[in-house]
């Protein structure tokens, strides 16, 4: 077993060493205790008569903690935990109080799960009791898409990581615990070629240098690898001696891409792209189905966690093969492509005209005979449908963070499904959404929470909504 894949926890307290980001103005010390969490998994505790959120501090625990204020602006970091709770465990990643991208690795995986619940138990409060969560056996190494920022330091070297928290500043990295072991090997390859040869990164501030991202996706069935250079200029010196050393050194490589991205943006991708090498997608199996996955192609990050989702998602559906489906913000088509399986017909609407390209090419692709993919507003075609008194048994509805409005709400109140399947990657607004939903002819009638991505505060959640 790799040293990775072997994360032992051992209670401590927190690194003396952890970097601290005050807000400025004067900072004493305070002796608090810790009686909740917020919804980031922040510790609360009280100090004259206001509320405090401190970062890695768990509920029960005794600490000191530095606490500075600036106007109405209160900051409180955590200094030193004299009593620490039996959940707390040593963070496995070196980088964890510096990175910001997991916010959870102090607490116990059990811990963790635990958390999560009692957010979803106190969130779904008014709509029923949620189901026990789904967990990861190995919490780590999921994620299959990643992007590493490339920078000099101080010295001038060639540096590779991420930017730490509230900053942006890239600090080297050598390993990432959540994301795929392969796609940090070519990471760290292609750092190293950098150091060797003439290949800068680029710049922000004097617009000079070429390499200003890589994209790495991993087909974690199939084990394609999808390499993009992000760069600020199509002009590639040395283009040929590159990719020779990087398939040398990684002949799992499948693809390589170079996107061109001349913007001050924090957007990774520009819209210009040339394939260097093989066939510019990777393909990878979800759910029984293949899927053809390019650059910019929205794909679940945790394929494991997505398996449980759609199969509990297509449970809460109740499919005979009679039904007419929806798949409301349907992307490249997963979940629709699933649902066909045991659908009588299911019907994709997306507002990307790319991803639904992809979907044609993944229905063609798996044979799937009775699903068809729009591109348009799925709120507008809902309400075109309901207008020609044509009928959906059920709308399957995917939202990005920001949920649904409610001119998409009304326009599935409209048409009437006798079932809403509604997955979301955030519980807040998804609580938000049924509301109006309820109050509007549904009753939810069945919640599963799944840990999506451990290790950090979010929540993945699917909730079955059936008409009165």
């Amino acid at each position: 077993m790799s040293k990775r894949n072997n994360h032992k926890a051992k209670k401590l307290h927190p690194p003396k060493g952890k970097k601290q980001h005050r807000s400025g103005g004067k900072t004493i010390t305070a002796e608090v205790t810790c009686t909740g969490f917020t919804n980031e998994g922040k510790g609360i505790a009280e100090w004259k008569g206001q509320k405090l959120e401190v970062p890695y501090l768990l509920p029960g625990e005794k600490a000191e903690v530095h606490v500075s204020q600036k106007g109405k602006f209160v900051n409180a970091e955590l200094k030193r935990v004299i009593d620490a709770s039996q959940d707390r465990v040593e963070a496995p990643c070196p980088y964890y109080y510096d990175c910001g991208g997991c916010q959870l690795q102090h607490m116990s995986n059990p811990a963790q799960a635990r958390f999560k619940q009692q957010y979803m138990e106190k969130l779904m409060k008014p709509f029923g009791k949620p189901e026990p969560i789904y967990t990861m056996d190995h919490p780590y190494d999921y994620r299959n898409k990643n992007v590493m920022t490339y920078g000099l330091n101080q010295k001038r070297q060639v540096i590779g990581g991420l930017y730490a928290q509230n900053t942006h500043e890239i600090f080297d990295m050598e390993e990432c615990l959540i994301h795929d072991p392969k796609a940090d090997e070519i990471a760290n390859s292609i750092k190293d070629y950098m150091r060797k040869s003439k290949m800068q990164p680029y710049n922000e501030d004097t617009r000079r240098g070429f390499l200003r991202h890589v994209l790495i996706k991993v087909g974690k069935v199939s084990g394609e690898i999808m390499v993009v250079l992000v760069a600020a200029s199509p002009e590639f010196k040395g283009k040929n001696n590159f990719i020779k050393a990087m398939r040398k050194a990684h002949p799992e490589i499948t693809t390589m891409l170079l996107n061109v991205n001349k913007r001050d943006t924090s957007v990774v991708l520009g819209n210009q792209e040339n394939v260097l090498f093989g066939k510019g997608t990777i393909t990878d199996t979800l759910c029984g189905l293949e899927f053809e996955i390019s650059a910019k192609s929205f794909y679940q990050i945790n394929p494991v966690q997505t398996e449980r989702l759609y199969a509990k998602a297509i449970e809460m559906a109740e499919l005979t093969g009679k039904e007419t489906v929806i798949d409301a913000y349907c992307g490249i088509g997963t979940i629709g492509l699933v649902a066909s399986k045991q659908a009588g017909k299911v019907i994709g609407v997306e507002v990307n005209k790319d991803a639904v390209k992809d979907a044609v090419r993944n229905s063609k692709r798996n044979g799937v005979k009775n699903a068809r993919f729009y591109q348009g507003d799925a709120g507008e075609f809902m309400v075109d449908m309901a207008a020609r008194k044509e009928k959906a048994d059920v709308v399957i509805m995917d939202p990005p963070r920001s949920g649904s409005d409610e001119a998409f709400l009304s326009s599935v109140v409209k048409l009437k499904p006798e079932r809403v399947v509604y997955v979301s990657c955030n519980p807040e607004t998804q609580a938000r959404d049924l509301k109006y939903l309820t109050k509007n002819g549904y009753k939810v009638e069945g919640i599963q929470p799944v840990d999506m991505f451990p290790q950090t505060y979010h929540v993945e959640s699917v909730v079955k909504l059936v008409r009165k």
